[in-house]
């Protein structure tokens, strides 16, 4: 493993950085302190700063050199609406908000590899340090894009990383093409007409209609779609009725939609409209459809995965670079790679050994209040982020 020496003589001062911030998680869009943390950590080392994009975003800007080339480098900074289990000294001060996923850690990645960036600068152009806002729900990449990220600093591509519970620190993983799946919801009020539960045949009862709906959803997976497409479609929550002898005027139904192309999700959107107005028709009840796009599929690009790919190889060895196994988890990196560009890739976070005494006794898996990131791999993450930045800038484009 060929990590860099003055990353490594930093990572215990940026270790404490990072679990200050797990210390103190704030969710989307009010990551006020957390960028202030990053912002006065960059102006100490030198680095120009700009902010406000996407509300609480901070971009750093590293130059070198003469030439017009620029690439990006994205962390996001937000936590989660979770109440940490964990009892450690760095646990969340903040009851109902954790660093839950490993943003802290992926910050502290960047803000390492930054510190070295601006000391050495082994590059010609500039490095673009992306700290972003609102990757939980709140579509913060979307939000940085429409204001002006890409027209205030005009970059070549964009990269991602992501640590990965359950692959060994020391590993990463890497796949062009779809990686991560898009993100939708979808809620169904269906109006019936209440009655006595009694005397069921006076009233319009919702809750069986329901029942079938759910069900036909599922030709939608296995009967419309071609078999080697991937989809999901989870109905995660029906709710109807207040008493046992009533039956309901009416039943809502929620859920989630995944896959990996726009196509596969315009013909699923269009038939579960069908089948929801098509289901009501028949049992003489009416219905109320609406389905939300919250993030499109992540879509590795082949040049710059194959290019991420070597570059990391050089980093650990190629025999610790896997291959990406999808997901049908979501990530609003996809709004980058829509725009330029670009890789996301995976980087081990181990099994949840590194964890201090006072963890939870759950998995140290993403979303789990038992989680929490592995120290470990600042050095390694920091020093494929130079190494990735410092390649990007001296290899001519073709």
């Amino acid at each position: 493993m060929n990590l860099i020496e003055s990353i490594l003589a930093d990572a215990a001062a940026i270790t404490t950085l990072r679990r200050d911030i797990h210390a103190h998680p704030e969710l989307c869009f009010q990551e006020q302190r957390t960028a202030d943390v990053i912002a006065q950590a960059l102006t100490d080392w030198g680095i120009p700063i700009h902010r406000g994009l996407g509300t609480t975003g901070v971009v750093a800007i590293i130059k070198n050199g003469t030439s017009d080339r620029a690439v990006g480098l994205r962390a996001d900074i937000d936590a989660l609406p979770v109440t940490e289990g964990n009892t450690f000294a760095h646990a969340s001060k903040h009851p109902g908000k954790m660093h839950a996923c490993g943003h802290d850690g992926h910050t502290a990645m960047l803000l390492a590899a930054a510190k070295h960036l601006a000391r050495h600068r082994n590059f010609d152009g500039t490095v673009y340090l992306v700290f972003q806002p609102a990757e939980e729900g709140g579509g913060g990449a979307r939000e940085m894009i429409k204001d002006g990220l890409f027209e205030q600093f005009p970059m070549e591509a964009m990269f991602g990383a992501h640590n990965w519970p359950g692959m060994a620190a020391g590993q990463f993983a890497v796949k062009s093409g779809p990686v991560f799946a898009s993100s939708n919801e979808f809620k169904i009020t269906i109006r019936g007409k209440g009655a006595h539960a009694a005397l069921p045949h006076n009233g319009i009862d919702p809750v069986p209609v329901a029942c079938q709906m759910v069900q036909a959803f599922q030709t939608i997976v296995t009967r419309n779609k071609r078999p080697i497409e991937t989809a999901v479609i989870s109905v995660t929550m029906i709710h109807t009725g207040e008493a046992t002898n009533v039956i309901p005027d009416s039943c809502e139904i929620q859920g989630t939609v995944r896959t990996f192309t726009t196509e596969t999700l315009d013909m699923i959107e269009r038939r579960m409209k069908v089948i929801a107005e098509a289901t009501c028709a028949a049992f003489e009840t009416t219905c109320e459809f609406s389905f939300h796009r919250n993030y499109p599929p992540t879509v590795n690009h082949p040049a710059e995965t194959e290019f991420v790919r070597g570059l990391l190889g050089e980093v650990v060895g190629p025999q610790n670079v896997f291959e990406f196994e999808p997901t049908m988890g979501a990530e609003d990196f996809s709004f980058f790679l829509q725009a330029k560009p670009g890789c996301y890739f995976l980087i081990g976070n181990g099994d949840g050994e590194h964890r201090e005494g006072g963890h939870g006794l759950g998995p140290c898996m993403l979303h789990n209040p038992s989680y929490d990131f592995n120290d470990e791999l600042i050095p390694l993450g920091a020093t494929a982020w130079v190494r990735l930045a410092e390649k990007w800038l001296n290899t001519p484009r073709p």
